[in-house]
């Protein structure tokens, strides 16, 4: 079925903690984020840019995925989206003005994936903040994708594809699947990788220099932070990364460098065979820890 809404870009995650003052500091400290609101013991919005929020931290008894959020276009694309999802069974839910105004977004809506559980949100605006995002420890540019394991890639993949209009740049056969939030122009702002469980694969932070990423590295061995791959370079994307682990396990990626699509005339997606050489370059292996920690938040 054709998707008739289109998306803006990915907005947020929003990540389950189990101390929210130490992974605030390990964001603002170690990542590089500002603080838009701390609610103490509670939650924390914090950016990597002029917009409310582009991670949401929230306090809780175990780290997870709470909810990955897309902006819309426009609101006429919102409302084409409830209509399309209502007629899919994904049974979305608007939310309550008390709680968008909270967050700092316009009209927002909600839904689960059906088959893994994901919570899915869909919003148009978002507040910009007074204040420019300082970049004091790396030039992030932005929250750049995230990336979940599923049980079933392959049925997710395809009710994200005829579903949810979004759209396959490449694969590793078997192994992961790169999609991108069509007209969004980035190689992949979501993907989903073959996983032992439901649950968050990695978080993404985009930045602007190349030497970020090295500053990040000796910056991670500095603090003692794990680092868990990397670095290396993608051979989807093209992106050199690192990747290292949060607080509370939970996988965090700094990269530099993404290919970009046309609206129209993007070239067809690649089938890359499932060797440890399609993911990096460089031949690295990720250590064992990684992407092993974070299960989606269940519906209560």
């Amino acid at each position: 079925m054709t998707v008739n809404y289109r998306y803006r870009r990915l907005g947020y995650a929003a990540l389950n903690v189990t101390d929210l003052a130490r992974t605030v500091a390990f964001y603002t400290d170690i990542v590089g984020l500002d603080i838009s609101v701390v609610e103490e013991g509670r939650q924390a919005a914090l950016r990597c840019g002029p917009d409310h929020h582009n991670i949401l931290l929230t306090q809780a008894a175990e780290p997870g995925l709470k909810r990955v959020g897309f902006e819309l276009e426009s609101d006429g694309d919102l409302d084409r989206a409830h209509a399309h999802l209502a007629g899919q069974g994904y049974a979305p839910v608007w939310v309550d003005d008390a709680e968008t105004a909270a967050l700092g977004q316009g009209r927002t809506l909600r839904f689960r994936h059906p088959g893994a559980g994901l919570q899915l949100e869909y919003f148009v605006g978002m507040t910009q903040m007074d204040a420019p995002f300082e970049g004091r420890l790396a030039k992030i540019a932005r929250l750049g994708h995230v990336v979940v394991c599923a049980t079933d890639p392959a049925a997710m993949r395809d009710s994200l594809v005829s579903d949810l209009g979004f759209l396959v740049s490449d694969e590793v056969d078997g192994l992961v699947s790169f999609l991108r939030c069509f007209p969004n122009k980035y190689h992949h702002s979501f993907a989903v990788a073959r996983g032992d469980e439901n649950r968050l694969h990695h978080v993404n932070f985009m930045v602007t220099d190349i030497d970020d990423v090295g500053r990040a590295l000796n910056r991670l061995k500095e603090n003692n932070i794990e680092i868990v791959y990397g670095p290396g370079r993608h051979p989807p994307s093209g992106s050199i990364f690192v990747y290292f682990l949060d607080p509370d396990g939970m996988t965090v990626e700094y990269s530099f460098g993404m290919e970009e699509f046309g609206e129209t005339g993007a070239r067809e997606p690649r089938t890359l065979p499932p060797l440890p050489e399609s993911l990096d370059f460089w031949g690295g292996v990720p250590s064992p820890a990684f992407a092993k920690v974070g299960r989606f938040e269940v519906a209560s």
